[in-house]
């Protein structure tokens, strides 16, 4: 399912056109923070808004106003499905993401909707599910997604499953597997959503990373820079909040 996919942005990274983004992070690798994950819908629709052009503006005002009006499931596809695969070509593949994200939040589409989404759609509009999870499901329902993305090799998708909403209902055992993921596949650790504060004081993660770095470096070969900040923050003293387990459980 791996596929080159055109470099994208958040509303107010304009810097994306020549490379990078507003805070200097390369087009496509938003630092934590900038993902329609973690930006407020209302604010995601007035950047959004502002960076449009008249056409593009027009048919993402009509596409939410349908998604409003026609939420759920109408016949063999709803009209607001049909509107996340126009996404790319109306506003262009650098506020795609933020479109479908808004596109979902309009339609309130529930955890059967984001599967059927996730499980039908395109590596871009599996990405933009997994965006609107903080927005749209406020348990663990939808942790087989997240799960999904994190077997995957497609580096945006992994990326993308780090956001607000693993961060908080991942169990440890996977947090701690997915953040080794990340670092095997060249995932910056800035895309991991409260990093600092779920690796903080983990010492079976502190554990788990310098069994890896021992690993390359009797391998020969280098050790990520990110793995150093991150085993820094699982040998400190202060311990990972409690909720880093949501479902209360170790493995």
């Amino acid at each position: 399912m791996t596929q080159p996919h055109a470099p994208h942005a958040t509303p107010g990274t304009r810097g994306a056109a020549a490379g990078r983004d507003a805070a200097g992070t390369p087009a496509g690798q938003d630092s934590q923070g900038t993902t329609p994950a973690h930006v407020p819908p209302a604010d995601l629709r007035a950047a959004l808004t502002a960076e449009l052009g008249g056409a593009a503006r027009a048919w993402l005002d009509q596409a939410l106003d349908e998604a409003t009006a026609h939420p759920g499931t109408h016949g063999p596809i709803s009209v607001w499905e049909l509107r996340l695969a126009e996404a790319g070509r109306r506003c262009g593949p650098a506020h795609a993401d933020a479109a479908r994200v808004l596109v979902l939040h309009a339609a309130r589409a529930d955890t059967e909707a984001l599967a059927r989404v996730y499980s039908q759609g395109t590596a871009d509009e599996r990405r933009a599910v997994l965006y609107a999870l903080p927005h749209l499901v406020p348990g663990p329902d939808a942790l087989p997604l997240v799960e999904d993305a994190l077997r995957t090799n497609d580096t945006r998708l992994v990326a993308a499953a780090l956001g607000p909403y693993a961060a908080r209902h991942l169990d440890a055992h996977q947090w701690r597997h997915a953040v080794l993921k990340c670092l095997f596949t060249g995932v910056p650790l800035d895309r991991v959503a409260d990093l600092d504060r779920r690796a903080g004081g983990d010492q079976e993660l502190a554990r788990m990373l310098a069994d890896y770095a021992a690993e390359r470096t009797a391998a020969g070969r280098p050790v990520p820079e990110d793995l150093h900040r991150v085993l820094a923050l699982a040998e400190s003293r202060s311990p990972a909040n409690a909720t880093d387990d949501p479902h209360g459980k170790e493995s």
